[in-house]
């Protein structure tokens, strides 16, 4: 099991967000945390990240709890995040933002380098030396991607990673994500576009008001009544 949530528990000052939260992620395996805006997706990594640390319940990746350790420390074991909107430095260019990331890296044998990002996502490479905040969405989306992977994470956690973009767009950050897939990345994708969640997660959870409502295969959950329902689609 790279990722286990038991009874998380996660507030916002006195605002109890997520209410017993439990999911778990085989290595290799890519799950979804579906649900409306709202619901508690973004909570939930944040908890995992060390970002809006749980005050009870555990978090454990790879086997060892790692509820209450800093964000950084976190990072450093191999938990990468991709967040949701434009986060990307906007008055450095792409470059800049990418080497920023690659300086910071975790050392692994199956290293991700500027290289191997400009492979992976050959667009990068017409936009080098632009800067960042000039990007369209589904370019900022690669760049936030990449910065990720220059981490090079075990597992990768992405916030609503079609948000706001055009549906070719939507289409082409699919591709990308297929692509993670095949080269065997765990992942946890938070989204509330279901169609977009069920082409390429392997399993699903439903949260709704900070509590799982519904678990089940992503061919389970493309024929469910319930799931529709909880999603308001």
């Amino acid at each position: 099991m790279i990722l286990e949530l038991n009874s998380i528990n996660t507030y916002y000052d006195r605002s109890h967000v997520l209410q017993g939260v439990s999911l778990s992620i085989e290595a290799g395996e890519v799950v979804g945390l579906l649900g409306r805006n709202g619901a508690g997706k973004t909570t939930t990594l944040r908890s995992v990240t060390g970002l809006t640390p749980p005050r009870s319940g555990t978090v454990s990746f790879e086997g060892t709890q790692i509820q209450g350790k800093p964000a950084y420390r976190i990072a450093s074991m191999g938990v990468g995040l991709v967040p949701s909107g434009r986060r990307v430095f906007g008055d450095l260019t792409v470059r800049q933002n990418l080497v920023l990331a690659a300086k910071a890296a975790r050392k692994s044998e199956t290293a991700w380098d500027i290289d191997r990002v400009v492979a992976a996502f050959p667009k990068l490479a017409m936009l080098m030396d632009r800067r960042a905040g000039v990007l369209s969405g589904g370019e900022a989306q690669m760049v936030k991607l990449g910065r990720a992977l220059l981490g090079n994470p075990k597992l990768l956690l992405l916030d609503e990673p079609s948000e706001g973009l055009a549906p070719t767009i939507v289409e082409e950050v699919g591709r990308q994500l297929h692509e993670l897939k095949n080269l065997g990345m765990s992942m946890l994708i938070s989204e509330q576009n279901m169609g977009f969640a069920l082409s390429i997660i392997d399993r699903g959870y439903v949260l709704e008001k900070g509590r799982i409502r519904l678990e089940a295969t992503a061919v389970d959950l493309r024929s469910s009544d319930e799931a529709r329902h909880l999603l308001g689609v």
